[in-house]
């Protein structure tokens, strides 16, 4: 179960429940995203890969491991600090990065709010997800 001071139960469940978030957050905002990004439904479902949504239960996976990784360093962590470093983490380099990423994109402002909006929702599910378990 543990894995240099993490958890490897709750980084499961919290990847497992991260994306599960993220599933019902892009389903209830699907037309503002289609709309930020300028496709059709009917474009989205003619690229829809399968393998993207290995990449993207992967990649929660190694979120919420280094997640745990972060809270584990803090020591006895609970609900508020997790969500502190989840915010943390989320402002200095989600929201960093989107935004330099979209603006030489031209992307519009409404795809980094949503975007970044599904990656806060992920790293507080994740953190809280954590606090529960134990580091």
């Amino acid at each position: 179960m543990d894995e240099s001071g993490v958890n490897v139960i709750a980084v499961l469940v919290a990847g497992v429940a991260s994306f599960a978030f993220g599933a019902a957050y892009y389903m209830s905002l699907s037309k503002p995203w289609m709309a930020a990004v300028g496709k059709t439904e009917a474009e989205v479902k003619a690229n829809n890969n399968p393998m993207v949504f290995v990449v993207a239960i992967v990649a929660q996976l190694v979120m919420a491991y280094t997640m745990a990784r972060v809270m584990a360093w803090q020591g006895d962590m609970n609900i508020g600090a997790g969500i502190s470093i989840a915010i943390t983490l989320w402002v200095g380099f989600i929201v960093a990065s989107m935004a330099v990423n979209h603006g030489f994109q031209g992307a519009k402002r409404s795809l980094t709010i949503i975007d970044s909006g599904h990656w806060l929702g992920v790293l507080l599910v994740q953190s809280v997800v954590i606090a529960l378990f134990g580091v």
